[in-house]
């Protein structure tokens, strides 16, 4: 096992090497970063995370679909699209996400943004509902499935948002909160949010992350569930306490591009 002033160095190295805008147009966050309004890229960005599972062109491909059906103005679209305009997206499908998956999505973001300025005021809100000892960003994403969709909602889209708190690692929203609230002057991830601080995000856990972490002695549970998360934000908080989830990018950019 690495030793940890030397891991932090091999970490910071691979987190220089690969925090570049080159990582940009071939990931996911590709999508959000074609927008300067603050609204457009929390939009554009939760929908492209959301879609954010399997092959990244396919993902980044279907976004881009559902960028073109808003006529590539998400905020004024979810502002003032009519009903059978919302509907016109029962044909859209990426995975097992499909049309009444996205039209309750879509429905569901114009609900929010008719009574909140951002999504960020959104989240800032849900933390001021939860009790100052349990307003954790676990038990904020646990209380924003059911807000968001619906309280009494148990159909079929609930697959699609993670719940925390019944052990998802909820790699997608995890990634969502990472683009919305750290920035450096690197300009991958958008800094936009100030209800969260970078030092409460968890680390966005797929199989790419979590092998990378487990070779280098960052995780040890086999599992792969917020247990795990949380093993891994905490031995990431022992390396920088005020980023921890910088490293994302340094964990990614190993599991993908070299042969660890």
């Amino acid at each position: 096992m690495i030793k940890s002033d030397e891991l932090k160095s091999f970490l910071d190295l691979k987190f220089d090497q690969y925090n570049t805008l080159d990582f940009i147009p071939e990931d996911p966050i590709s999508i959000p970063h074609r927008f300067s309004i603050k609204q457009d890229i929390e939009i554009a960005g939760f929908l492209a995370a959301t879609l954010a599972w399997g092959q990244r062109p396919v993902i980044i491909r279907n976004s881009l679909n559902l960028l073109e059906r808003m006529d590539h103005s998400p905020f004024d679209f979810i502002l003032n699209a009519k009903e059978q305009e919302i509907n016109t997206f029962k044909d859209f499908k990426h995975r097992t996400f499909n049309g009444e998956d996205c039209i309750h999505f879509l429905q569901s973001l114009q609900r929010v943004y008719k009574s909140e300025d951002s999504l960020d005021d959104y989240f800032s809100k849900l933390r001021l509902k939860l009790k100052q000892n349990h307003n954790d960003i676990a038990n904020v994403l646990s209380i924003f499935k059911k807000s968001f969709l619906g309280e009494d909602y148990t159909g079929r889209t609930s697959k699609h948002i993670a719940d925390p708190l019944k052990g998802s690692t909820a790699k997608r929203l995890n990634m969502f909160f990472r683009w919305m609230v750290r920035k450096d002057s690197k300009g991958i991830d958008f800094g936009i949010w100030y209800s969260i601080k970078p030092s409460e995000l968890y680390c966005p856990l797929d199989v790419h992350t979590a092998r990378i972490s487990r070779e280098l002695g960052l995780l040890t549970r086999k599992q792969n569930d917020w247990k795990s998360v949380d093993e891994l934000t905490k031995s990431l908080r022992r390396l920088d306490p005020e980023d921890p989830v910088k490293y994302d990018i340094a964990l990614f950019g190993l599991g993908v591009n070299e042969d660890f």
